[in-house]
């Protein structure tokens, strides 16, 4: 951010700039003189004066500062910070925010520990499913001052370096330091704060605590046990017992948690919204609707309970098993037989997938558990080479769970990989394993050893 860029007010910013310079008892050409402006560029802010190229930030700054409101009161904040999500993060927080809603008490929560502390740690706390990299993706996108860092495990993207790499290049980017190629974490946020103007905050979105893969002891990402003034990590993560905490921070750093499962009503009022949003929704309308009106005395109102209460509030179940009706996955079954919670539904779809029965469709069972060994996403041709089954197999599994793929078009041929972390801890429970009759060691082995002969040589 340069303060010579140029930037407008925005409608409710002229407003703002209004009140606040009348709540002061100053004239413009007060304001003006305290500000060091001219009265020209007040009423260029205030569009009272045509202003066709923009106000210097700097001098928004200043006016901002003589009247004690943030830089941001006055311009929408989405025109005063560039935009600079990181290119592999950009398609993850579209999908994640596509058709999100709710989540007030979640945001609400976050910018009151903000604003009443001078820098810290706020934690999202959530099981599988519950929205905590939706909540993330959706700050970072109305709030463009936020810097983040997404950590994907299927994507090998959850190593402190790539952490420290990203982060790094968006601090450089975001207050122009210099000297800072190289620089540790706590040295980069000891450089940021110092461009950190009146009435802002440096705040780092990082989600996904719990998919770091870090061999060594200490906080996760080596997150600063200090915090510089105004510096603040929003973080989301699934629950650890007490003994796997890995953020400790100094007691004079301020820290809050907000375990999503201590808010039942509230995120129950959240997924029935998010469920009508769906009911509404050009993709799912039609398909929703005439599975509705096959049911026997079920009203709409009544499908979103009885659809609420089976998802224990978990929108990854809402987003597999909607679209699943709307695509008439389910026309067989009436609504009191849908699975109950995110881990029924994976026990429902894999029996629905014939995985379960006898004689065990081995060579089936492998593909899936190949692509879950695989720590990339790849296309159908490698992942026949890896589970050595004909292509025409694999393309029967990959159709058979779609739902659960994240197909990535712009490679070509295609590559896919599983979209969830959850469905990849299904696969490891020990009873499906069991049941399934594979050796997850055999199988690990396999794949490492054909990556070896270069199998994955477009890596």
């Amino acid at each position: 951010m340069l303060q010579s860029d140029k930037v407008q007010s925005s409608e409710e910013g002229k407003n703002r700039l209004r009140n606040a310079y009348k709540e002061a008892g100053l004239t413009i050409e007060k304001l003006a003189d305290e500000a060091q402006v001219s009265s020209d560029t007040i009423k260029r802010l205030l569009g009272t004066k045509d202003c066709p190229n923009g106000v210097e930030k700097r001098q928004v700054i200043n006016i901002a500062k003589v009247l004690k409101i943030k830089p941001t009161d006055i311009v929408d904040s989405k025109d005063w910070y560039p935009q600079q999500i990181p290119p592999e993060f950009e398609r993850l927080i579209k999908d994640k925010t596509e058709s999100f809603c709710g989540r007030k008490f979640v945001f609400d929560a976050i910018e009151e520990f903000f604003s009443k502390n001078p820098n810290g740690y706020f934690s999202v706390v959530g099981d599988a499913g519950m929205g905590k990299s939706a909540i993330a993706a959706k700050y970072i996108l109305d709030n463009p001052e936020a810097i983040c860092f997404f950590n994907v495990r299927a994507e090998g993207m959850n190593r402190p370096e790539l952490f420290l790499k990203k982060i790094r290049q968006q601090l450089i980017s975001r207050y122009q330091l210099q000297d800072a190629a190289d620089a540790d974490l706590s040295t980069l946020l000891a450089k940021a704060s110092e461009k950190i103007i009146a009435g802002e905050r440096l705040i780092i979105v990082v989600d996904a605590l719990d998919e770091v893969d870090q061999e060594s002891t200490g906080n996760l990402l080596y997150l600063p046990t200090i915090l510089p003034e105004n510096v603040y990590f929003l973080l989301t993560r699934r629950p650890y017992n007490q003994n796997e905490k890995r953020l400790n921070v100094s007691p004079s750093v301020p820290t809050q948690q907000l375990d999503l499962r201590d808010y039942a009503e509230r995120s129950s009022q959240d997924v029935k919204e998010y469920i009508w949003l769906l009911l509404n929704d050009r993709e799912y309308k039609q398909g929703l609707s005439l599975w509705i009106q096959k049911q026997n005395h079920v009203s709409t109102a009544d499908f979103v309970e009885e659809v609420a209460t089976k998802s224990e509030n978990n929108f990854m179940y809402l987003r597999w098993v909607l679209q699943a009706i709307a695509e008439g996955f389910y026309n067989n079954k009436p609504l009191d037989e849908l699975p109950v919670g995110l881990q029924g539904y994976y026990e429902n779809h894999w029996q629905l997938m014939g995985m379960t029965t006898k004689p065990l469709p081995k060579n089936k069972i492998k593909i899936v558990y190949v692509m879950c060994a695989l720590r990339s996403a790849a296309s159908r041709e490698v992942i026949a080479k890896y589970s050595k089954q004909n292509d025409l197999i694999v393309q029967e599994v990959l159709d058979g769970w779609a739902q659960f793929l994240q197909k990535q078009e712009n490679y070509q041929p295609p590559r896919y990989r599983f979209y969830h972390e959850s469905f990849r801890d299904f696969l490891h429970r020990q009873d499906i394993v069991q049941a399934a009759g594979v050796n997850l060691p055999n199988i690990s082995a396999e794949v490492a050893d054909n990556m070896t002969e270069g199998l994955f040589g477009y890596e």
